[in-house]
């Protein structure tokens, strides 16, 4: 009993439980979402979101210019520094509303061009990137204040806000959905992130007045040079793997229909919902804890740390839902979904790798290891994308999920063998 209560006291434990509230919430809010898409857009609506999705994430990565792991980092080591803690809050936030105003001109006077780029020539939903372009700083300018949130500590703050937008993103989705089908569900994609700028707005200006810290006094350049490593980090992994992973949907849909890649998409969101409490945690607890570890030994213990505590429950996760598979497709989904069972136990089997190489890849960013960082992920890139292609050809769908798990698997190998002083 004092063992459990001792678990019960510590950081993580805390963080972790309220975490799983949150991740609770979003799942259910997440089954009733998927469900009102499933029964009112199908699998090929399904299949369009996702490329919609990819192009958001793009465009959220640039118009953030990265730099949403390094405000973690420099807030954490500068907040008890008003001075230096000023520079960097309106260095980031001057910077990310002009660029995020420069990308809405190009999405809303290129509009025609991104509808086919993203959709092909047979839909036409040039409308929804104008609506986009609205949108697009509220939304940056949410993810930056989120940022700064975590930077400063404030963990449960930044829970509360996944919550309340979970919430909005829920009423938004289920009425746009219900009303315009696949407009809607675009339309829903756009609005609900943007509308978190007024509650992480709410949220950091408890920490200290916003308005006096946003000036053109305390911007310094110097400041952005130090965070050119993370935009550069975060192109790689956000606007390129945004391009590969919209680049295998399309093919999908050409080779073998677009019912077909919204199987892909459908096991990519079941994916995505189980994959959010290991996400959130690291991102809360254990990047904060390797940005301050000074050497070898301390990152080794935050390592090990995951391994002994985060990943075992994630594993007896991942076989339990294995089990249960065609149960769950048919709550989140519909019987049109059946076929996506077929597709769990190379897509969990990838998580498993997924997550046991999230925890290293956190290192590239705590440490600033950008070359290493560029290099090991267009590598695993590279890997998903032929290996996608390949596999696609010989097993069909279920090909590239194949591709995934090994693509993570190799990933996983060259970070251990990466970080093995830190390891072992």
């Amino acid at each position: 009993m004092k063992f459990l209560k001792k678990i019960a006291q510590t950081q993580l434990f805390k963080i972790t439980s309220l975490n799983s509230i949150s991740v609770v919430f979003k799942l259910c809010i997440g089954l009733i979402t998927s469900k009102v898409i499933a029964i009112f857009i199908g699998p090929s609506g399904l299949a369009l979101l996702g490329n919609f999705r990819n192009f958001v994430g793009s465009f959220e990565t640039i118009s953030t210019l990265g730099f949403q792991n390094g405000i973690v980092k420099y807030i954490a080591e500068t907040k008890e520094k008003e001075t230096e803690l000023k520079q960097y809050v309106a260095t980031v936030f001057i910077s990310v509303f002009f660029v995020s105003v420069a990308l809405s001109g190009l999405l809303f006077f290129m509009s025609d061009y991104w509808n086919e780029f993203v959709f092909g020539k047979n839909y036409i939903f040039g409308f929804v990137f104008k609506s986009f372009a609205f949108a697009l700083p509220w939304y940056a300018l949410s993810l930056v204040l989120v940022s700064i949130i975590n930077g400063l500590g404030k963990f449960k703050n930044v829970i509360y806000i996944t919550i309340i937008g979970n919430f909005i993103g829920l009423f938004v989705s289920v009425f746009l959905v219900y009303n315009y089908q696949t407009v809607g569900a675009l339309q829903a994609i756009i609005i609900t992130p943007s509308v978190l700028f007024l509650i992480s707005f709410y949220y950091t200006n408890k920490e200290f007045p916003l308005f006096s810290f946003i000036r053109f006094e305390y911007f310094d350049f110097k400041i952005i040079k130090n965070l050119a490593s993370y935009f550069l980090m975060a192109l790689v992994s956000g606007v390129v793997g945004s391009i590969v992973y919209l680049a295998i949907r399309k093919n999908i849909i050409a080779s073998i229909g677009i019912h077909q890649a919204g199987y892909w998409e459908a096991i990519t969101r079941i994916s995505s919902y189980y994959l959010l409490f290991v996400s959130t945690i690291l991102t809360l607890y254990f990047l904060p804890k390797l940005t301050v570890a000074q050497n070898n030994l301390e990152t080794k213990k935050v390592f090990w740390s995951f391994y002994k505590t985060i990943f075992p429950l994630f594993l007896i996760g991942v076989t339990i839902l294995y089990f249960v598979r065609f149960l769950i497709v048919k709550i989140l989904f519909t019987t049109e979904f059946l076929p996506v069972t077929t597709l769990f136990f190379w897509q969990l089997l990838g998580d498993v790798f997924k997550m046991a190489s999230w925890i290293l890849g956190y290192q590239f960013f705590a440490k600033k290891l950008t070359l290493a960082f560029i290099i090991t992920e267009l590598f695993s890139l590279i890997v998903t994308y032929f290996s996608s292609f390949f596999l696609m050809k010989i097993f069909g769908l279920e090909g590239v999920v194949m591709a995934y798990a090994l693509a993570y698997f190799v990933y996983w190998v060259v970070l251990v063998v990466y970080f093995r002083r830190s390891l072992f």
